[in-house]
């Protein structure tokens, strides 16, 4: 059977990706990476398939996540359809998205959230938590770790509700198809983009790496983990 072959979260990362070190590809680069993610994000059926799969993590453990909260951004949010799913849910909640200009510029205001158009890897905007969806797996970990860190700095301390909520994949190592579609996913990652899936102590690793003092995952739905990170 197929085995993962895990990377140390110390290793040096590689000069860019597979695609860019054997032709010399743009694609490497964090920001064309990004850009690149946020086009075919929006342009594709990817976009609608993330959002129904949102809908079950508010169906699932909505009120775990978001009850209480008074402000949010959504981090690499697109077109706000998740945050705009979160005030619904919750009316309370004021909430901002970031992502890059060129997504942000083609969103009309709707008055419902706030579009911040910006770079994750040098600011993101305050709230009491960030929402960070099926972003990190595009990413090394280098990179995740510092984006987390932009991430914890945006939020105020955990006994004043602070918090990072980041969905993503989670790998375990059970075999079937399921573990098998699991490693396809993994080496598409690092040729493409650097990124990988990770198992949860891939990500215990992770938030550790970027200064948070504890996490729980708060529930497995399919492959994708919910976690609450804590600063």
């Amino acid at each position: 059977m197929a085995t993962r072959t895990k990377r140390p979260l110390c290793s040096p990362q590689p000069r860019g990706t597979a695609l860019r070190l054997r032709w010399g590809s743009p694609t490497g680069s964090r920001k064309t990476l990004w850009r690149r993610r946020s086009r075919i994000f929006m342009a594709s059926p990817l976009a609608s398939h993330d959002n129904s799969g949102f809908l079950t993590v508010l169906r699932e453990c909505g009120g775990a996540l978001f009850q209480g909260l008074e402000s949010l951004t959504d981090c690499c949010g697109g077109d706000g359809t998740t945050a705009r799913a979160v005030v619904e849910a919750f009316p309370q909640i004021k909430c901002t998205v970031l992502d890059l200009p060129k997504v942000i510029d083609n969103v009309p205001a709707d008055g419902v959230v706030n579009y911040v158009a910006g770079d994750m890897f040098k600011s993101v905007p305050p709230a009491q938590a960030v929402l960070i969806k099926l972003v990190l797996h595009h990413w090394s970990d280098e990179d995740c770790v510092k984006i987390l860190a932009q991430c914890k700095k945006a939020i105020p301390s955990r006994e004043e509700g602070g918090k990072v909520i980041v969905i993503d994949i989670v790998v375990d190592s059970s075999s079937g198809p399921t573990h098998e579609a699991e490693l396809l996913m993994d080496v598409a990652m690092m040729v493409m983009t650097n990124g990988r899936q990770r198992d949860e102590t891939d990500w215990s690793e992770i938030f550790t790496k970027a200064g948070f003092s504890d996490y729980k995952l708060l529930k497995k739905l399919g492959a994708r983990g919910v976690f609450d990170v804590y600063p």
